[in-house]
């Protein structure tokens, strides 16, 4: 209850005295804002035009000319981790989110779970007044709750939310979506054919939201959190807006970085004297190759053309979002709201190099650890940004766009990794209009200055629970006063296990990279920076100040220790996977699935990654029966036992490279029968492939063999789950069109066997279950 019951209550209700007040919902503070957080995916600041670069963004450039541009605001470096910190203010490790959620291991700074002393700041503001809304991108939920049967309470309703509508994990195609309303999964409202795109999409219903809360209570603040999956991989847009920058990118990343550090100092961005860091900044043996960016002289004319257009389409996908919460914008100001909403519009982590040196049409590769191949890139040139790519830009962009800061995405002791763009807009909170601030800050910051800028104070109970103290502190101080000093004092970096600390003015970093797993985490050298006269951490002084590097080492073990960010994980693809949740096999291996059921995520699936297998399939067939019995995965990396045109098929699409892998026999013409997949794995590849022999199977029958290549890392990296009777998502294979429903029969179950080698021992299992049923 908002307050204790003051009412009198006798035995006879006349005599009595009711107290509504303590029932009904706590009001905000009069005059309360508005609260819209947009928080972008993977972009530098040197990517959009209110920082001097060459991606045209209207919206955010009509906030920033009424509001405020911040120039030393930081992330963690990866998403999850970054956005937990928008959750709740305690930083990533805190949360438990020291890592991105797929990716997450049984420690307590890294279990993918906010704890109960963390609550979040929806909740904070759905008890003070405020309506709280989440739209698009949810990277939050554990991997071990992403299926349909387990616990909502880390899903966006149980973090105090009243309405989500988006997506949960790191990506999702923007053509075709995986998508959930409230607790539920839905379809999307209309195919790419009628004009649909994600962006598009979110942008309606962050609008219906709103209305439909202002058409009841005119008077109840709002707090919306906007996640669109711009500018994550894949980079998807209309036709339209990646022409639009046909050419812009023609003269390469390196003479775009000389370029955009002018415009930056020009603008009062970055101080007048800032130098660029060195292409590849890091000594050889401290960072992967696939991290490694190439020469833009070293590339042929065809590869300079590729690197061009995927940069080109990443500008159009960053473009068209703006546009679409444009419109958000548009509709605040019509219905007279934009005044009083307090709009922060931000980006979670620097420019992306999960694209290696070599860009990609199909980012699961990165996520597979699987090199990426510049002809088979070049031959789908002129399809970049449609449903046909899942595209990225290679390293070198990474760094363009993080100018000109050292590295990008994961290296969080660099601010390549974590200087971000950052634009607040409150006409009725800041008398300033069009101005920078210096100060420097994090993304621990955003909560304090939430609450203050709201007029709540942080609870220190929460539903029954102690709260833990904010970590951050409001930058509400820096509204007005340009020059005030920077009031935060220390802040600590750590992902996956690259690490640095920032304490009044001085940066001191380890040169060790992610994913390069050698460990030996006492040998790393400290890199010591004075940020204060060094914005692009160019020059190392670790050899002139050795006792402000030991202060500093020990200061960051000291808030390692107190944040849960210990042990350091620098291990590689496949050990990462190897660490990462997986749902606990039955003891038999076995697997029961059936048809009517919404689609099981990859983490909580029979898992089919690098081992052998047996996927067997009882179905009562008829002349008619068509459609996909069980898949998994899409076009991009997959797998999908389907009857089309009277034969029966199993297709498995490696990565996406043509031609897709493929068996086929005559399907049954009529009657109950047990068709399926048995995959024998024989070796590992040189690039952690699974190499072996598929045979498909009708009855006890070999109906068909040959030599597959199977995936060991992820079908996908969220979403594309297993599912009986349809393709979930964007399709497996081009012989169907997407979902493909099974019909004209009747698929009675699916059973996955991960235990046995032989696919005799299978079928008489299968054989004894149907017996049971």
């Amino acid at each position: 209850m908002p307050r204790p019951f003051q009412g009198t209550i006798e035995l006879d209700i006349r005599d009595s005295t009711p107290d509504w007040e303590a029932f009904l919902a706590r009001k905000a503070p009069e005059g309360a804002p508005n609260v819209l957080v947009i928080l972008y995916d993977d972009t530098g600041q040197a990517a959009w035009s209110p920082y001097g670069g060459r991606i045209r963004m209207p919206t955010l450039e009509r906030l920033a000319e009424n509001g405020l541009t911040y120039t030393q605001w930081h992330t963690t470096s990866v998403c999850s981790p970054t956005r937990s910190c928008f959750l709740t203010g305690r930083n990533h490790h805190q949360n438990g989110f020291g890592t991105i959620a797929e990716s997450a291991a049984g420690f307590p700074g890294y279990a993918g779970h906010i704890p109960p002393e963390n609550a979040t700041l929806a909740t904070v503001l759905r008890d003070a007044g405020w309506s709280t809304f989440w739209i698009g991108k949810n990277h939050n939920v554990p991997v071990d709750a992403f299926d349909v049967g387990a616990s909502r309470r880390h899903w966006p309703l149980g973090l105090g939310y009243d309405r989500f509508y988006g997506f949960i994990g790191g990506e999702t195609n923007q053509w075709y979506p995986e998508l959930i309303e409230d607790n539920h999964f839905t379809e999307q409202p209309y195919s790419p054919d009628e004009g649909y795109h994600l962006s598009r999409d979110l942008a309606d219903r962050a609008i219906g939201f709103i209305r439909d809360t202002r058409q009841s209570r005119p008077d109840k603040p709002w707090y919306l959190w906007y996640c669109p999956g711009a500018n994550h991989a894949p980079h998807h847009a209309p036709q339209e807006y990646i022409d639009r920058y046909r050419g812009a990118f023609d003269d390469g990343y390196e003479a775009y970085r000389a370029w955009v550090l002018a415009r930056m100092t020009e603008r009062g961005i970055l101080p007048p004297d800032t130098e660029l860091t060195p292409l590849n900044p890091m000594r050889e043996g401290t960072f992967t190759e696939a991290d490694a960016v190439r020469p833009w002289d070293t590339l042929t004319d065809d590869e300079k053309r590729l690197f061009c257009r995927m940069a080109e389409v990443y500008a159009g996908f960053s473009e068209y979002t703006d546009a679409q919460i444009g419109r958000v914008i548009d509709y605040l100001e019509e219905s007279g709201q934009l005044d009083n909403t307090l709009v922060l519009y931000c980006a979670d982590n620097g420019a992306s190099g999960e694209g290696s040196p070599n860009g990609s049409v199909n980012e699961n590769r990165f996520f597979n650890g699987f090199p990426d191949d510049v002809q088979a890139n070049l031959a789908m040139l002129d399809r970049l940004g449609s449903p046909d790519t899942y595209n990225h830009y290679p390293t070198g962009w990474a760094v363009a766009f993080s100018t000109p800061y050292r590295m990008f995405k994961r290296y969080s002791q660099y601010a390549g990794g974590t200087c971000d763009p950052l634009v607040i807009h409150w006409p009725r909170g800041i008398r300033a209009r069009g101005e920078l601030r210096h100060q420097y800050h994090h993304c621990t910051d955003i909560v304090p200055t939430i609450l203050e800028c709201c007029g709540v104070e942080m609870p220190g109970v929460v539903d029954g629970v102690e709260q833990a103290p904010l970590a951050g502190v409001s930058m509400r101080y820096s509204f007005d006063d340009g020059d005030a000093p920077t009031r935060k004092e220390t802040q600590y970096y750590e992902m996956l296990s690259t690490r640095g600390i920032w304490h009044r003015g001085w940066k001191a970093a380890t040169e060790h990279g992610p994913l390069i797993d050698q460990g030996r985490f006492g040998e790393d050298r400290w890199q010591l920076f004075h940020t204060d006269v060094d914005r692009a951490e160019a020059h190392d002084l670790a050899g002139e100040h050795p006792d402000k590097v030991a202060e500093l080492a020990a200061l960051w073990m000291a808030e390692a220790k107190k944040n849960n960010v210990l042990p350091l994980n620098d291990l590689g693809v496949v050990g990462i996977h190897a660490l990462e949740y997986k749902v606990a096999p039955p003891a038999d291996g076995r697997y029961v699935y059936y048809p009517g059921t919404t689609e099981i995520p990859e983490a909580s699936a029979a898992r089919t990654l690098g081992v052998s297998f047996k996927i067997l399939a009882e179905v009562e067939f008829t002349q008619d029966a068509q459609g996909v019995i069980v898949s998994q995965g899409s076009r991009f990396g997959g797998y999908s036992l389907f009857v089309r045109d009277g034969r029966l098929t199993f297709v498995y699409n490696f990565l996406g490279i043509a031609p897709e892998q493929a068996l086929s026999c005559p399907a049954p013409a009529s009657g109950r029968h047990v068709v399926g997949v048995e995959f024998r794995k024989e070796r590992m590849g040189e690039n952690n492939e699974a190499l072996g022999t598929m045979t498909l199977h009708v009855d006890e029958q070999e109906a068909a063999s040959g030599a597959f290549r199977t995936q060991s890392g992820h079908y996908a990296l969220a979403g594309e789950g297993l599912a009986v009777g349809y393709d979930s998502g964007d399709r497996v294979s081009a012989e169907y069109d997407s979902r493909f429903p099974f019909a004209g029969g009747r698929i009675v179950k699916v059973i996955y066997d991960i235990a046995d080698d032989g696919y005799v021992d299978a079928e008489r299992k299968l054989a004894a279950a149907l017996a049971r049923d």
